[in-house]
């Protein structure tokens, strides 16, 4: 299984703490000190799983615009978008739970002509007001004739965004653009005129799953 190059710290550290935690027991012979180290070789294995990468394929295509995230498709609203959209557009929101993978990955190819980084707030990111009010990522892409924006928000737990996008850089569907840790929120703006492929409550995975298809 591949990971995150962002997790390697954490999962050498969890698993640094769950050898010590044996040791520490086989050498005190204490049922409590095994019960421990155990819960914590849990919550290494926990820490690894949730910094997998795993590979993705699926239909690609300039008219298609797959899922930025893993998670639930929990919103699909209308909205004014002034900043790189400039104007109004279909807003699909994808949130992430602990257990989802949070390596994200570009819904479309084209040039990265939008990089912005806002502080903000920790609330739940599940609620509307925090595509507006959190901290977050957003990353604008020309595609063509169309302006396609992705937006990495933070929530309750996740306290750092990584967005590996750069202006000017041409980049591909489906390659990684970032990942969110632990539990968040991607949002990914479309034209209106654009046709859903996806509804609110389905599961999505990131680079596979199509959410709509641009006119051409």
């Amino acid at each position: 299984m591949n990971f995150a190059r962002e997790g390697y710290l954490f999962i050498g550290i969890a698993a640094l703490a769950a050898a010590l935690a044996f040791a520490l027991a086989l050498g005190r012979r204490s049922w409590a000190l095994w019960l421990l180290a155990v819960v914590i070789t849990i919550i290494a294995l926990w820490v690894a799983y949730f910094f997998r990468d795993p590979e993705r394929t699926g239909e690609r295509g300039a008219g298609l615009v797959v899922a930025p995230a893993d998670g639930r498709l929990i919103m699909m609203t209308e909205v004014d978008e002034p900043a790189f959209v400039q104007g109004r557009a279909i807003r699909l929101s994808i949130f992430m739970n602990v257990f989802s993978v949070h390596v994200n990955r570009y819904p479309v190819d084209g040039t990265v002509r939008y990089v912005q980084y806002n502080k903000g707030k920790f609330i739940n990111a599940a609620a509307e007001k925090s595509s507006l009010e959190n901290e977050q990522m957003s990353v604008g892409i020309e595609s063509g004739k169309y302006r396609i924006l992705v937006r990495q928000i933070a929530g309750l737990i996740a306290r750092r965004i990584v967005t590996y996008s750069k202006v000017g850089e041409n980049v591909r569907q489906g390659d990684r653009m970032g990942i969110i840790r632990f539990g968040s929120r991607v949002d990914v703006f479309v034209p209106t005129d654009a046709r859903l492929l996806a509804k609110t409550g389905d599961l999505t995975t990131a680079g596979t799953t199509i959410l709509a298809a641009l006119l051409q």
